[in-house]
């Protein structure tokens, strides 16, 4: 994010950009078929927090680090319990998430507030929709109350483009236009994308529905945050960005950045015993199949800016062996596939590239997907295409959100799957680097990927993160989802064997809690998390990680958590994460420190952070840990 900051700074130097990013969206990516999924870090709120703060962090980052000065200004979206844009008919404009105060500060609060405390981000975006049955931009208490009461936000709240106009025109919120402006600016809303309260403001105050001192605040709120970013220092050339220009935008260091990018966020997702990676000198020809195969613009996703350069997955490949391409459909909605030539050149070639997946037509904003299943005939493609290869038959996925593929999965003849996100600009340069072995992949799932039976049983408006047996109702995310899954958060394979053993975990954790505390004399579940004697209260857990292969790399360790089945806790939830790099054959010690207050908590059905008492299950890989929480 450093790089992205140090471009956007040269770019506006030259009156080509301006200084705030309405960046990073870190809404909890709750369903597959959501069309802006691709924008986030997942579906783990842990995992949404440390990159909404680091993303904030880096992009925002000035000399020195003075909390004063921004070098960009970042804004964390869309606040909050926002992931419908438009399915089968229902639209974000009018959908009301009804969210239970358990799922709220469990699910989709954390990301936001990790951004706002631990990033110190500059602005807040509320979002379209109502949350239990209030638009975000005109809640107090998700505004005034929570980001700037609670949370203390130093910066300004700013509205979706229009949503002031939505809630007014759409949700029909307020009678008046002058009642919305005065509502919102009241909530705590500093600034709307659009004309709405230029147009209506001057007029609820001149009705008495807001007084000038409320705008004041707003306003200062804005000006505070353009004078942090030295927007009236008077000439850009001599502030301290100031020498940023031309020559700082796509240079070579840049440019490799994005291809290493791309290569850490490929997924390994089956690899059957001698496929990948394949060798550049025993290959070569090479069938490379599918309608992303050579894509330029799909690779860069939605909200994009202009890149450097493009190397598409048939260029990549192609830098290493020969290549005889087919499209095998002219688009990926693949109405009709031309098998036949495709077949020819599977059955030719020492190995088979299928680059399959969908683009902006088939998931964006303002468009929900409705099935989980690979569009039109690709399917067919890729299972015939398999039947009639000679080698190796590598199936490349480029999509934001997860398929049901259990059909290439379980296809003996589709020896290795691979998905790439949309991998940016040198997407195609760095699938071929896994592909041949230049790089070994480390890259994870940050979601679940589920049967197509799911979209029939799950509508996408059911906010509730944890299943309801009474209605067969299977919950969300690995960490309540109570299904079968294709793949789940956190798979993804190496060219390494990696193994995991605990050097160092305690048994037993006790929380020293005053002599008259009411669970002295009584039995308790769990504890207040706000307890005096719970914080500081911390312990360490090691972690021997061995590289048992050739191949060196990096390996990202998983600490997850099974607490004991109390306020309907998750089944497992993400306690860290830390990524390692090893060569071949090597060991390193990862260490975690474990927060008992923050780590081993889990939240009430009032929303109140308690630490369950009890058996607490850790996992590192398959390994498994049992400890005790008493008092």
């Amino acid at each position: 994010m450093q790089v992205v900051s140090t471009e956007a700074r040269a770019m506006y130097n030259v009156g080509l950009a301006g200084l705030t990013y309405w960046s990073p969206n870190i809404n909890i990516f709750r369903d597959p078929r959501w069309g802006r999924g691709q924008e986030t870090p997942g579906e783990d709120p842990l995992l949404a927090s440390k990159y909404g703060s680091s993303y904030v962090k880096g992009l925002q980052q000035t000399d020195g680090g003075d909390p004063s000065r921004l070098k960009v200004a970042a804004c964390c979206k869309h606040y909050t319990a926002y992931d419908v844009d438009n399915w089968k008919g229902i639209e974000r404009y009018t959908f009301d998430a009804v969210v239970t105060q358990q799922d709220l500060d469990d699910t989709f609060q954390p990301p936001f507030k990790s951004c706002v405390i631990d990033g110190n981000v500059a602005s807040v975006m509320c979002s379209y929709n109502k949350v239990n049955g209030k638009p975000t931009c005109a809640d107090p208490d998700l505004l005034a109350g929570v980001i700037r009461g609670q949370w203390k936000l130093n910066g300004y709240i700013v509205s979706d483009c229009d949503s002031v106009d939505v809630l007014f025109k759409n949700q029909h919120y307020t009678k008046t236009p002058e009642e919305a402006a005065a509502k919102v600016i009241l909530a705590g809303l500093d600034l709307n994308c659009g004309s709405f309260l230029g147009q209506h403001t001057e007029a609820a105050v001149k009705a008495g529905l807001l007084n000038e001192s409320a705008i004041d605040k707003a306003v200062t709120n804005n000006f505070a945050t353009l004078m942090r970013l030295g927007f009236f220092d008077g000439d850009p050339s001599k502030q301290p960005y100031g020498k940023l220009g031309p020559k700082d935008v796509c240079t070579p260091e840049h440019q490799e950045l994005a291809r290493e990018a791309a290569r850490q966020g490929i997924v390994l997702l089956k690899n059957s015993p001698g496929s990948l990676p394949l060798s550049p000198t025993a290959i070569k020809t090479l069938a490379v199949i599918g309608p992303n195969a050579n894509v330029t613009k799909t690779m860069i996703g939605n909200y994009e800016g202009i890149p450097c350069k493009y190397t598409t997955p048939l260029q990549g490949l192609t830098t290493s062996v020969a290549t005889n391409y087919v499209p095998g459909c002219t688009n990926v909605a693949c109405g009709t596939a031309q098998v036949d030539d495709a077949k020819k050149a599977a059955a030719s070639a020492d190995a088979t590239v299928l680059v399959m997946g969908i683009d902006q037509s088939q998931e964006r904003e303002s468009f929900d997907r409705v099935s989980l299943l690979l569009p039109g005939q690709q399917p067919l493609l890729i299972t015939e295409v398999a039947k009639a290869a000679k080698g190796p038959v590598i199936l490349v996925i480029m999509s934001g959100g997860g398929f049901d593929i259990s059909f290439a999965k379980n296809d003996d003849k589709i020896t290795s799957i691979l998905w790439v996100g949309y991998p940016g600009e040198a997407g195609g340069a760095a699938i071929a680097d896994v592909i041949f072995g230049y790089y070994n992949p480390s890259g994870r799932l940050p979601m679940t990927w589920y049967p197509q039976s799911y979209v029939d049983k799950v509508p996408m408006t059911n906010m509730n993160m944890r299943p309801d047996p009474s209605n067969g109702y299977p919950g969300r995310t690995y960490r309540f989802y109570t299904g079968e899954t294709i793949y789940t958060f956190g798979d993804g394979l190496s060219y390494s064997k990696i193994t995991h053993e605990l050097a160092k975990a305690p048994r037993l954790v006790s929380i020293p809690l005053e002599e008259d505390h009411v669970c002295r004399s009584s039995e308790c579940k769990s504890v207040e998390a706000v307890e005096q004697s719970c914080k500081n209260l911390a312990f360490d857990i090691h972690v021997r990680v061995q590289n048992r292969g050739k191949y060196g790399g990096s390996h990202t360790v998983f600490l997850f958590s099974s607490p004991p089945s109390v306020h309907n806790s998750p089944q497992k939830h993400l306690l860290g994460f830390e990524k390692v790099s090893l060569t071949g054959k090597s060991e390193t010690l990862v260490r975690f420190k474990v927060d008992v207050c923050k780590d081993l908590s889990v939240v009430d059905e009032l929303g109140s952070r308690k630490v369950a008492l009890g058996q607490h299950l850790l996992h590192v890989g398959s390994l498994k840990h049992s400890l005790t929480v008493g008092i």
